[in-house]
């Protein structure tokens, strides 16, 4: 959690990290960060891989998406975040990626995998970084059908999908990790809450 709210101070912003909080009217975005497995259940299927899921989280932030979408405020998703957010606007996910995907995904012990992206022409992520961009990567998971009204904004080399984003709303989602991306070895991650934070001024 510590690197997600320097990354928002870096930004410019006011972090004000919780454990499955309720929706805040007084916060000018969300910023949904990494961390374990949605339950299956909430998007149809049943246990083909997942790990235990934590319900009062998945509950929580899953209302937390639908309350910033009314709302109309920015939304940021990372890693788990992203697979949320896809998932509270009726998307699906790929619960355990092939084993050649994992191994291109998933990290060992602190390092996490390093790997380019394409990005999608006129996506955010093009907008910041032009047509590819090295990333970090610590999933087992990626997201399937897409949720209503978001597009993909960046795809790795054997296609999971890395990055995605609504239309005409500041809403975007990325499977990697921007909060300790290392600029000697990935791009710059802080150019995405520099993003995210605008659209909140």
């Amino acid at each position: 959690m510590e690197r997600y709210c320097s990354a928002v101070l870096r930004a410019g912003g006011e972090p004000c990290a919780a454990y499955s909080p309720a929706p805040d009217p007084g916060c000018a975005g969300l910023l949904l960060c990494g961390g374990g497995d949605l339950d299956p259940a909430l998007f149809g299927q049943e246990d083909r891989g997942s790990h235990p899921p934590d319900p009062v989280q998945d509950r929580a932030e899953l209302a937390l998406v639908r309350y910033y979408l009314r709302a109309g405020k920015p939304i940021l998703g990372i890693c788990r975040g992203m697979q949320v957010l896809n998932v509270a606007l009726g998307g699906t996910l790929i619960q355990d990626l092939p084993p050649a995907q994992t191994q291109r995904h998933l990290g060992q012990g602190d390092q996490d995998r390093i790997h380019p992206i394409s990005l999608a022409p006129g996506g955010f992520l093009e907008k910041l970084y032009g047509a590819s961009l090295t990333v970090n990567s610590w999933h087992h998971q990626a997201v399937d059908r897409l949720g209503e009204g978001l597009v993909p904004s960046a795809w790795a080399a054997e296609g999971v999908l890395e990055a995605l984003e609504l239309r005409d709303k500041p809403v975007f989602g990325v499977q990697f990790h921007p909060e300790r991306m290392d600029p000697a070895r990935t791009g710059d991650g802080s150019r995405i809450f520099t993003l995210w934070m605008d659209y909140m001024k």
